[in-house]
């Protein structure tokens, strides 16, 4: 039997020049902004991010609002169009940040990590769901999903989510993920997003329903399930399609075998019902870990993934960020009570386990200030609690402020703690190692 489908009509004349305009206005604004923060001592991803807010409802589109609504309409097919490369993006960048992941030393510093990881995890979500209780009531959503309870641990689970995106670029524009802090940092931001996203599964299920033992416990299953295949069977899929492509004199070879991995890992994690990004840093790890990798052939991946397509994605993160919201007193006074707690809680955490772990006190330090950026992980968090009815219009405004402040705040305090921790030489050979990626 033959079946008849009507045929998909195709991306039409007006949203490809839409597009094309949009992918290159985010590009040049967040390449210009970039460089603007480079000179003022901040790492690019700094002004990536204030790009998409130029190019939002917060600045733009009060200038222009005509021209505005014609160049980034509310269009969702529109909007899915620059979404679509921002994912790619992330999930490389993600990778990239795996494949620098030192696992010898996170084996070794385990008990550390895992001590900065609960610290940064409980202390700041604690605090966040009684920020939540204390909020007012002007803030919670309308209608039966804008209960009390759950709005707080909504704000919980945003107030404890670290950036892995924005953590791993800053790393590398400031050079510190061949430091030991630097693998400290990234380790430890992997698994408070691991525990985050579970987290946040948990919450979207008590804001549609409810939730049961038995969803807590597949969660859980499923990511300890992930770990186990990716160390299994996909460290030997990833070593055997390497060593195939390492014995190819061509070099884009390996290079388009890398962003497989890299890609297939997040679809599988996003299958399993997890976020893709997961499974960017399983097959990034899995990448960097093989020895058949040539990060010489992986260089131009890393160079195009940081100057094009991270930008990108940054930038557009921001073009959902309204400022306007904050001419509310109210609004305002919240905005910075919650910005306060975000950034004390995470920070008193990070420290007080790190110390506790006998971590030196810049160390220390240095990893409360790195993890401190929530970035587009909360950005994530704070869509899907605007869609869930959770969070007010306003609500979600403060929450994106949070995670764009941080991810702007981090890298100020990360570079200044770290010029006062020693360079050992296993950093310099690390260094050196990198240095041909």
């Amino acid at each position: 039997m033959i079946l008849a489908y009507a045929p998909i009509p195709p991306i039409t004349a007006h949203q490809s020049l839409v597009f094309l305009l949009q992918i290159g206005l985010l590009l040049v604004t967040a390449l210009l902004l970039g460089r603007l923060a480079t000179r003022l001592s901040m790492p690019a991803v700094a002004g990536e991010l204030c790009a998409g807010v130029l190019l939002g409802p917060s600045i733009f589109e009060q200038v222009a609002p005509g021209t505005a609504a014609w160049v980034f309409p509310a269009s969702p097919e529109q909007l899915h169009l620059v979404d679509g490369i921002g994912q790619v993006g992330v999930l490389l960048l993600v990778g990239l940040a795996g494949m620098s992941m030192d696992v010898g030393l996170i084996r070794r510093k385990g008990l550390s990590v895992a001590w900065v990881s609960a610290g940064g995890l409980l202390v700041p979500l604690g605090l966040g769901v009684a920020t939540g209780f204390l909020l007012p009531a002007v803030l919670l959503a309308d209608g039966a999903a804008g209960d009390r309870t759950v709005f707080a641990w909504f704000l919980g689970v945003a107030m404890c989510v670290s950036a892995i995106p924005v953590i791993a670029k800053t790393l590398l524009e400031l050079r510190l993920l061949h430091r030991n802090v630097g693998q400290l940092i990234i380790s430890a931001a992997a698994v408070d997003d691991f525990v985050g996203w579970l987290l946040l599964s948990v919450v979207a299920a008590m804001a549609t329903g409810g939730v049961d033992p038995a969803t807590v416990a597949r969660s859980i299953g499923m990511l300890l399930l992930a770990v186990l295949i990716a160390a299994t069977i996909g460290r030997l899929v990833v070593n055997g399609a390497l060593r195939l492509s390492a014995r190819t004199p061509e070099p884009g070879v390996m290079l388009a075998v890398a962003v497989a991995v890299i890609v297939l890992f997040s679809a599988a994690t996003q299958a399993a019902g997890m976020e893709p990004i997961v499974g960017a840093m399983f097959g990034g790890v899995l990448i960097g870990s093989s020895g058949w990798v040539d990060r010489e052939r992986l260089a131009p991946l890393r160079r195009f993934v940081v100057a094009v397509l991270a930008p990108i994605f940054f930038a557009a993160a921001g073009l959902r960020m309204d400022l306007t919201a904050l001419a509310d007193l109210d609004v305002l006074l919240a905005a910075l009570a919650v910005l306060a707690v975000a950034v004390i809680g995470k920070f008193a955490g990070v420290y007080g386990a790190a110390r506790l772990a006998r971590l030196g006190r810049w160390e220390s330090l240095a990893l409360g200030a790195g993890l401190n950026a929530r970035g587009v992980i909360e950005v994530v968090i704070a869509m899907t609690g605007l869609r869930l009815g959770v969070l007010s219009p306003a609500m979600y405004t403060i929450v994106i402020l949070v995670a764009v402040a941080t991810s702007l705040m981090a890298p100020l305090f990360l570079r200044f703690t770290v010029r006062r921790i020693p360079v050992t030489e296993e950093e310099n050979e690390r260094e050196a190692m990198m240095a041909a990626t």
